[in-house]
Formats: C-alpha cells, structure tokens, sequence
C-alpha cells in the first residue's frame, strides 16, 4: 500500500490509460477480472456517492414529507376551526362566517374570502300559497305625515326656462328636507303642468292595486318580458304594470302583440302597459327613474311594490320576494348591494370610465357631496356598502320609505341621473334613522334572467367630457345646461 501512494502521478495515469485502451469487444467480467480476479465475488468497492450527499437526500425527503403532513393538519383544524365559529355563540367567532359582519367584509377586502358567487340558493319558503300576508301597515314611527309641494313659480334664467316637474327646490329647502319630523311637506317630482301624465283609464286601474310589480322602458330600449313561475295567487294579488313612452310603445306595438280589454286598456301578457305623456326630461335614462324612485307618486294607493328594470326577466314569484325580503326579517325596504363597489366615489370612477355619464356632472356632484361631508366606505361606517344595485327595490310603501324615495329622487332631478351615487348619500343624510335591507348580490341574479337591451342609449349626454363639449351640441343636451345653472345658482344662495 505504501509503494502504491508513493508512485508519481504520471504512472497512476498511464496506468488508467491502459484500462481504457482494453479491447473493445471485452465484457465487464473481463474487466474486473483483469483488474483483481475476484469478478463479483471481489472485495473491491463500486463506486458510491459522498456520505454527505446522501444525508443530504434523506433529510430533503423527509422534510418534503414532514411538511405535506402538517400541511394536511392546518388545513384540517383551518376547517374544523371554521365548523366551530359559524356554530359557536361568541359574537367575534360566528361573525367569521356572517357575510353581513364586518369581520367578514374585512376579510373579504383583503382578498382572504372565497370568489363570490354569481348566482346563489336564497332561502325561499317553497309554496307561495301558504304564504301569510300580515294584517295592516307598518307603524310610522319617525316621519307620521307626508305631503308633497305641488306648486310652484316657473323659473327663468333669461334663456332656458327650466321643467316643472322636479320643482325648484332652494338649497335651504334641500337641506331641510333631511332634517326628519313627525310631519313633512317637500318636493317629491309631479308638480302640476310638469309632465309625466297619465291616461284616465290607467289612473282608475291602478287606484285598486295594493301590490305591484312595476317596470318600465323608454326610448324603445326594451321589449317586456313575461315573468315566470308565477303562482296563481300572485297573478290575482298583483298588479304587473309596465311604464312606457310613445316611442317604446310604437317599438311594442311594431314587435310584439298588444290587446287591448274592454276599458282600452293596453296589455302584453301579464303586464298592463302604462304610457306617459309630456315626460319632463329630454333624457330617457332621467325619465326612466320617474316610475323607479317614485313608484308611490304613480301608484298611490299600492301599499308594497317591487321594482325591476326593464331588462330584466322575473323567475322568482312575487310573493315569496316579498316574504324573504320583507316579512321574514321585518325589513320594510330591500335593495341588492353592488357586485364590485362599495364606495360611491368608486362607483362614480367606473362610470366615467365607461361612459355612463358627462364627466363634468359626475365631478361636480362627488366634489359637492365630499364637500358635504359624504366619506369614502369603510369598515367604519353602519352600512354593508354605499352603492346598490339599483335595478331590483323591494318597498312598503311606509311615510319614512316615501320621504326617503322623494329625496333620492331630488338628487337625480339635481344631479344625474346615475341613481347608484345618490342612495348613498341619502343613506349618510338621514344619519342612520332610515332602514333597510341590503342583500347579497349572488341573491340579486337568482331572482332575474338579465336580457340586453334593443340598443345602446342614444343621449349624447353621457359622452361628454368636459363643459365645453355641451355647446353647439342640440337640444339633447339642453337638460344638462339647466342642471349645470341650476347648481351653480343654488350654491350661490347657500
């Protein structure tokens, strides 16, 4: 051995040379063989990895392993700890699964909640006829009397005399509107000679429904679509009425088959059709929010309501709307929540973006209700959200439900017509004595079938970009000039 280490280096590798020059039809027997004789029986070591390295290999496996159980173990006490706080009586741990908490809202804008659903189970009773209507009216508690100011000057800035149909309402008599008494007298839309009349035929029909679902279509953007799933009850309980123009009723008329009953009434399946004449807006979407929002003022004698946009196809029986929404839980106004903004300075962004709006007027309504006080969402706030999803109201028609419709209103008579960035405000105004329900809006696309519209709205309003844009553009723009004066003169007065 020690002659073998003290040879030089040059021998040991000739010596490996000799090795690799063997014959080359020589197995690997006659190589090892050849090296010491012993073939497999031999004493000599195959080659073999470094003992570190294979240390190294063990552990990584083992650790590998380790992990993935106690991976499997949070996961398991993650769902058994979820088990326990949705069933558990401490406030803190069931508000973890509460989606109305704001333990969970706070989860949710961090991302550390699962994707909201789409559509989602709502927990219907199951037979409409079983259904118990309650006896009588909610008690007005807070606001007792509800009057409306139907008279008024027409006023004139010297070259556009403004419509009389939202009224001119003062700055002062804005913010006293949402000072709450017992007893009320405020601007509420239908002042006399302001358009958005009936006919005679219609306001007899109308005065015996006390429920209705009402909708409505203007500038032919919609057809109706029949309702589904409709109990037999419902269609002797409810009113379907359908608010229309001249122009969508020219488009029905021209698409789908209207009769007409003995009364000249006008009808498509289930819905009475409703036309309004002298409407007092020159923008269909404004127009459109007359029959939404005051749905009372249209149909006084209606003690619940349940409004839909005119895109949408009804799947869900009425009365088991007004059972889930309403009765169950004793709410007395019901609105979906926006899928994707809770803020209605978001809200306002998104529809500047798309194009839903003059950006002008939408900046000049955010800046005078953020100079109003009205904050961003957060979890500090006593609502689930600012925006709703405005294309589905459920109401009783209470005096507080109606002062609160005559003050949104306002503010879409004021300011755009963007109704998702005034409930809000509304909201904030009345300092937390108006209540309702928001529900989920996985809720809100179970109750519909959403169908697109004939076309796109035609106002050239919702383009514009800057101020100087509304000049020279013709009479659609008109009505947003008013708006601009109107504001700019009321601020003055405040």
């Amino acid at each position: 051995m020690d002659t073998e280490l003290q040879r030089p280096l040059s021998f040991r590798l000739s010596r490996r040379g000799e090795r690799n020059n063997q014959h080359p039809y020589a197995t690997d027997s006659d190589c090892l063989d050849a090296d010491d004789g012993g073939g497999f029986l031999s004493s000599r070591r195959l080659p073999q990895d470094n003992p570190i390295k294979i240390m190294w290999k063990q552990g990584f496996i083992r650790l590998v392993f380790v992990a993935g159980i106690l991976w499997m173990l949070v996961i398991l006490v993650g769902l058994l700890f979820h088990v326990f706080s949705c069933q558990s009586s401490f406030s803190f741990f069931s508000a973890i699964c509460n989606k109305e908490s704001k333990v969970f809202i706070s989860k949710d804008l961090h991302g550390l909640t699962p994707k909201a659903e789409h559509r989602c189970p709502i927990p219907l009773a199951s037979d409409p006829e079983k259904i118990v209507i309650p006896d009588g009216k909610t008690p007005d508690v807070i606001v007792k009397g509800l009057t409306y100011i139907e008279e008024e000057d027409l006023v004139n800035n010297g070259s556009h005399t403004f419509p009389l149909f939202g009224g001119n309402q003062s700055w002062l008599q804005r913010e006293k509107s949402f000072k709450l008494k017992p007893n009320m007298k405020v601007h509420c839309g239908f002042l006399r000679n302001g358009g958005a009349n009936m006919n005679p035929v219609d306001i007899e029909y109308v005065k015996k429904c006390r429920f209705v679902v009402a909708s409505g279509t203007f500038d032919g953007y919609d057809v109706p679509h029949q309702p589904s799933n409709i109990s037999i009850r419902s269609k002797k309980l409810f009113c379907f009425l359908m608010v229309v123009d001249e122009v969508s009723l020219k488009f029905i008329k021209k698409n789908v088959t209207v009769r007409k009953d003995r009364d000249k009434g006008m009808w498509v399946g289930i819905w009475r059709l409703i036309p309004l004449k002298h409407l007092p807006y020159d923008e269909p979407r404004r127009n459109g929010k007359v029959p939404k929002i005051l749905t009372h003022r249209l149909f006084p004698e209606a003690q619940y309501s349940i409004w839909i946009d005119g895109k949408m196809e009804l799947i869900v029986d009425p009365l088991l709307i007004l059972e889930r929404y309403l009765w169950h839980d004793k709410h007395t106004y019901a609105i979906a929540r926006h899928k994707h903004h809770k803020s209605i300075y978001e809200e306002a962004d998104a529809n500047k973006r798309r194009k839903r709006y003059a950006r002008p007027l939408i900046d000049l309504q955010m800046n005078i209700y953020y100079y109003e006080g009205m904050e961003p969402w957060s979890l500090k706030k006593n609502t689930i959200s600012d925006v709703p999803e405005g294309a589905i109201i459920i109401r009783e028609h209470t005096a507080l439900n109606n002062l609160f419709n005559c003050l949104w209103f306002n503010e879409v008579n004021l300011f755009t017509p963007r109704d998702q960035l005034s409930f809000g405000y509304i909201v904030y105004r009345l300092r937390g004595l108006f209540k309702f329900f928001m529900f989920q809006n996985c809720e809100y696309n179970s109750l519909f079938v959403l169908h697109l519209h004939t076309r796109e709205h035609s106002s050239k309003v919702e383009w514009i970009k800057s101020l100087s844009e509304f000049k020279g553009n013709g009479s659609s723009m008109k009505e947003s000039l008013r708006r601009i004066w109107l504001v700019d003169s009321l601020s003055k007065e405040s």
